[in-house]
């Protein structure tokens, strides 16, 4: 009986795993993004599903040729956990819906980024919309497209 019980409650959350349409590869489609300066020459982003979230990982080159190679992983439950980047000190992401996330970044306790996250309902477009304000002061919005390249569930 505490077997059957326990394979009941797992269930659904496999089954939550299996739809979750984030994991997987995706590549920066820039002829559909638009950036508050020049746009990277090339950007893969690969999301794996980690623990209670998402662990985003950026591959490619920026506008000066030079690498991108960043880690971001967001735990979905409202609450800041710290952050390695010089913008920003801390981050803090919540699930909206089954494909959608929004996260913001915080330096010193002042919100300084807001970051939504979407994948269409075909699952082959996943855009993420940021707004925020650069190190000068300066407000920015930057909407980048991507295109989903592989599928499965990491």
């Amino acid at each position: 009986m505490v077997l059957l019980g326990l394979v009941i409650v797992a269930l659904p959350q496999a089954s939550l795993a299996q739809s979750n349409p984030f994991p997987g590869t995706w590549q920066l489609n820039v002829a559909k993004s638009k950036f508050a300066g020049p746009p990277p020459k090339s950007l893969t982003l690969n999301v794996q599903a980690e623990g209670r979230g998402l662990k985003f990982t950026f591959v490619g080159v920026d506008a000066e040729g030079n690498p991108i190679n960043d880690t971001v992983t967001a735990v979905f439950d409202g609450m800041p956990h710290p952050a390695d980047n010089p913008n920003f000190d801390a981050r803090a992401a919540a699930r909206v819906d089954a494909s959608t996330i929004i996260t913001s970044a915080t330096k010193a306790g002042r919100l300084v980024e807001t970051q939504t996250g979407a994948v269409s309902s075909d699952g082959k477009t996943q855009t993420l919309t940021t707004t925020g304000i650069n190190a000068n002061g300066q407000l920015i919005t930057s909407i980048a497209v991507y295109d989903k390249r592989c599928c499965g569930y990491q």
